[in-house]
């Protein structure tokens, strides 16, 4: 039902001062979605969180929810193939996300282009963006060598004097997020392609997903132990040479000994 049908349950809300809101804000897409763009986001989505927790600022990452920013009109939405909300624990359970009831908007959001033609499909969603407030917005073409108009990167930023403007472009593997602290970096091709987290002056290290980082804790621990064991070996082996070493410094002595008194018995 649209705004205009609900005006009268609207004003009765506003007018007695009641939390009562008639608006139906819908929670689960009518659409397809490229396997794709789910599979980048598989990926995506729990890295960034991971991300921030190693930061030590845990906050909630989401993929594909409603945002509604404007009460009482649903359609005012957006819906991030990757989001983060700033101030909100990991781990929350969220169906839609409402930005007037707690004040807090995406600082950032990234969006997965799927469409022959992303910038038609993205010419009305960028205003929506502009309207939520979200801090920094990338989108993602895995197409982009498809059509010679088309780039790999597309960034915008709210910026204190010129609103939510474009501020780069770029064909490159890697962009820097600045919300984020950190790079986003392609890699693979084709069906292969996903994003990952990268850090470093220029994104040359990946930070690791989970699965990689129990893999090092791992190896690193196998490694620990071997070193371990090699220093007890190498002690026993220095203990067993020291010992040999007094046994025969004992022998020695003792043998001097006894050639010393059997001289003493001629004289």
């Amino acid at each position: 039902m649209s705004i205009k049908a609900h005006r009268p349950e609207h004003r009765r809300a506003q007018r007695d001062g009641t939390e009562r809101d008639p608006t139906h804000y819908p929670v689960e897409k009518k659409m397809g979605e490229d396997s794709l763009q789910t599979w980048i986001v598989e990926l995506l989505r729990p890295l960034i969180e991971r991300w921030y927790s190693e930061l030590g600022r845990p906050r909630f990452v989401g993929a594909d929810q409603f945002i509604y920013y404007q009460q009482f009109d649903p359609s005012k939405v957006v819906a991030p193939d990757v989001y983060v909300l700033p101030g909100v624990a990991p781990g929350r359970r969220v169906r839609s996300w409402k930005v007037w009831e707690t004040g807090m908007a995406p600082s950032f959001a990234l969006e997965v282009a799927s469409s022959d033609d992303p910038y038609k499909e993205y010419a009305d969603v960028l205003e929506r963006y502009r309207e939520l407030g979200v801090k920094e917005l990338v989108i993602f073409d895995p197409d982009w060598e498809r059509g010679p108009d088309r780039v790999r990167w597309l960034r915008y930023r709210k910026l204190k004097t010129r609103g939510f403007v474009q501020v780069e472009t770029t064909n490159a593997d890697r962009i820097y997020a600045r919300v984020l602290g950190c790079w986003l970096r392609a890699i693979g091709a084709g069906e292969e392609t996903r994003l990952r987290l990268a850090t470093g002056p220029e994104g040359e290290a990946l930070f690791p997903t989970a699965a990689e980082a129990e893999r090092a804790a791992s190896e690193m621990e196998r490694a620990a132990s071997e070193m371990e064991r090699a220093a007890s070996e190498m002690e026993r082996v220095a203990k067993q040479a020291a010992l040999s070493r007094i046994a025969e410094l004992e022998a020695q002595i003792a043998s001097a000994a006894g050639a010393g008194g059997k001289g003493s018995g001629a004289a």
